[in-house]
């Protein structure tokens, strides 16, 4: 048994508090999910009949015993569900996006900071099977230097759906809030900070209400970063192409760890996150040209990180200074595309 169990609150249980965040705490003996806050149904209930039910975030937040809150509501509320939380003494675990802007993220930290709370921001990607792959290939000297590093995470949505709230015309909404917090945390954590940020972003879906497309580019001395997404790529399968010095890396498909998670099946299953052939990349260089087997996804580390770092003083996998990197490219990814121009980092 572990030295100490830490009580968990849940703020929403859409498809992240259910399908990514319960599996994971649910199977992890460290963890236990007290409560969830839910304004009328009782879905988490449904998942496992131990989980008791707030009908608000206050009274979430007034229960002693939550030690940690997970923030899983719609993206507007991110920062101020997270003040309170901190004000309240619990640990804080963020769903992207972390915050609206890099001000907001500063404050976020700097409270946290203030209070001897651990704050962190849930980027997943980080432990995505391909992600790892992509990693490993590049501290293996296989692709040599990067010169060029494209990162795509398309769909295809050209009927907008009207019932989901992503899709709506709302504070801290779109696409680049959406799925802009993991293609730019992936690349920040290969590749360190900018120096310049250009992006042009913009809506290319008839009568959507959201920016439906981004291309965001990160300009180094070395090499360029080109990071794009569009819910309008009916071949949406290609991922990543890597060029290097030494060869080129393609690869595409995505790791299958959410769509798994979608099927009810716990984490505890074996083999977990292990992607089919077919979405395994390919590898082209002097020394080696093939398929090369995609590491296993596995998202259990960042909850077991977690925990360390509150019970046991551990540093934080995914560090308050990389979150607000992350917050910072996505403020002048918007500002880039107003004014047409590059922006400095």
């Amino acid at each position: 048994m572990p030295s100490k169990i830490l009580n968990v609150g849940l703020i929403a249980f859409g498809l992240s508090g259910r399908y990514f965040h319960s599996p994971f705490l649910s199977t992890n003996p460290n963890f236990r999910i007290k409560t969830v806050v839910e304004r009328s149904k009782n879905e988490a209930q449904e998942f496992d009949p131990s989980i008791g039910n707030a009908r608000s975030v206050e009274e979430l937040l007034s229960d002693e015993e939550i030690d940690v809150v997970f923030i899983c509501s719609p993206n507007a509320s991110h920062f101020s569900y997270a003040m309170d939380a901190l004000e309240n003494g619990k640990h804080v675990v963020i769903e992207k996006p972390f915050a609206a802007t890099e001000a907001e993220g500063m404050q976020l930290v700097e409270l946290a900071k203030q209070k001897g709370l651990v704050l962190t921001a849930y980027q997943n990607r980080r432990w995505d099977s391909d992600f790892l792959t992509i990693k490993k290939l590049i501290e293996e000297d296989k692709l040599g230097d990067i010169v060029e590093y494209e990162c795509r995470y398309d769909r295809f949505r050209p009927v907008v759906p009207t019932e989901s709230w992503k899709e709506k015309k709302v504070d801290v909404g779109g696409n680049l809030y959406n799925l802009g917090p993991h293609l730019i945390d992936q690349a920040l954590v290969l590749f360190g900070e900018p120096k310049t940020v250009t992006a042009e972003i913009r809506t290319v879906r008839p009568n959507s209400e959201i920016d439906d497309y981004f291309d965001v580019r990160l300009g180094y001395d070395d090499k360029l970063i080109i990071l794009k997404s569009s819910l309008m790529v009916y071949e949406n399968h290609l991922r990543y192409q890597l060029h290097g010095t030494k060869g080129s890396f393609i690869k595409g498909g995505l790791d299958p760890q959410e769509e798994t998670l979608r099927k009810n099946i716990l984490p505890t299953a074996k083999p977990w996150g292990v992607e089919p052939a077919d979405r395994w990349g390919k590898l082209y260089s002097e020394a080696f040209t093939g398929t090369i087997e995609s590491e296993a996804g596995d998202y259990a580390p960042f909850y077991q990180n977690v925990y360390d770092a509150i019970v046991n003083g551990a540093e934080l996998a995914v560090k308050p200074e990389e979150i607000l990197r992350t917050t910072r490219v996505i403020d002048l990814a918007f500002q880039s595309s107003k004014e047409n121009q590059m922006m400095a980092y």
